[in-house]
Parts: C-alpha cells; sequence; structure tokens
C-alpha cells in the first residue's frame, strides 16, 4: 500500500459469524470507499480491513460505518480503528509474545475507545484461571492456554467493565493484518 494517504487497518465486530450478520468483502469494500477510503483490502471473511485515507476520514470512520452499515446492510457494525503505526506497536508489545509462547493461545482485543483507568482497574485478573490479560491502552492482550471458547475474558465482559465496545483477534490475524498493512 502506497501513496499520500496513510495506512490504517479497521476490525469489525460480529459480521459473518455463525451465518449472521452476513456481510460479503466486496460490499464491505464498496462502503469503505463510499467513506473515503481507498486501497481497500479485506483479510478472510471476519471484518478485518486494511486501506487508505487522510486522519480525517479514518478516525471517523467508526462512527460513519456504523451508520451506513445500518442502512445499507440492516445491522450496525462497530469498528476499532488503528494506524499503520499503532498496529505494529501492538504486535512488537505484546508482552505474551515470547520464544516459548503457544501463538494459538495468544489474542488481541481491540477496544473502540480508551477506558478510564478507573473502568481498568476494575478488571478481574482473576476471572478465568489460567488466562492472563494485559490492558496498553486502547488494546487487551490476551495469553488463553485452554482456548478462545473456554475463557470467560469475554468481548462481552471487556465491554461491560470498560464501557467500551471490543472485538478480539488471534494472534495470527494480528501478524497477517500487520503485513497487509505493509509491516
Amino acid at each position: 500500500m502506497t501513496g499520500t494517504a496513510s495506512v490504517w487497518v479497521a476490525f469489525l465486530r460480529g459480521i459473518n459469524v455463525g451465518g449472521k450478520r452476513k456481510l460479503p468483502m466486496a460490499a464491505l469494500a464498496d462502503a469503505f470507499a463510499a467513506l473515503g477510503a481507498a486501497d481497500v483490502r479485506t483479510y478472510i471473511q471476519s471484518g478485518n480491513v486494511a486501506f487508505q485515507a487522510s486522519e480525517e476520514v479514518a478516525r471517523a470512520l467508526p462512527e460513519r460505518f456504523a451508520q451506513l452499515s445500518a442502512e445499507r446492510f440492516g445491522f450496525a457494525v462497530p469498528a476499532a480503528v488503528r494506524s499503520r503505526q499503532e498496529l505494529r506497536e501492538v504486535a512488537n508489545g505484546n508482552p505474551f509474545a515470547d520464544d516459548n509462547a503457544d501463538e494459538k493461545a495468544l489474542h488481541v482485543v481491540f477496544l473502540t475507545d480508551l477506558p478510564a483507568a478507573a473502568a481498568v482497574a476494575r478488571l478481574d485478573p482473576e476471572r478465568s484461571p489460567p488466562d492472563a490479560f494485559t490492558v496498553r491502552g486502547r488494546d487487551i492482550y490476551l495469553r488463553l492456554p485452554n482456548g478462545m471458547a473456554r475463557t470467560k475474558l469475554t468481548n462481552a465482559y471487556f465491554d461491560a467493565v470498560l464501557g467500551t465496545t471490543s472485538t478480539a483477534r488471534n494472534w495470527r490475524t494480528v501478524q497477517a493484518m500487520v503485513a497487509l498493512a505493509g509491516g
């Protein structure tokens, strides 16, 4: 991805999961283009989008895309947007990614908003042993040795305690999005 605009990544929540809230990737790319994004690329069917845009367009995209998706597809889709540099920092800053880490156990929860420090302090580190998490800004790193399906560290839990909207991705998807955004 090249050009004068910056590269951004959007992680959409809750599309094409279990046959519900279906959103074809071509329609998704068209919707992003309608909102001012260029060179729109998607990765797998679960709402991972790399695109070019001005900072103004990218920062307004979550609200504008939720409105547009409600109008075009019949459901509002939350989106967490990160710049290419922010995503690089996420990929390089995982406290659980060491030489002995099982990459299948690693996930990142992307938050749509920065949570208040008091809300972060209310998160229970013993909620789901042996799972572990670390909050850094608008991102939560997870180590889930028993997998995502067995944890109590869910989007619903983080949304309720932190007062924001979250969407989780496995470590492989995070790495793939870094590559798609141009490393």
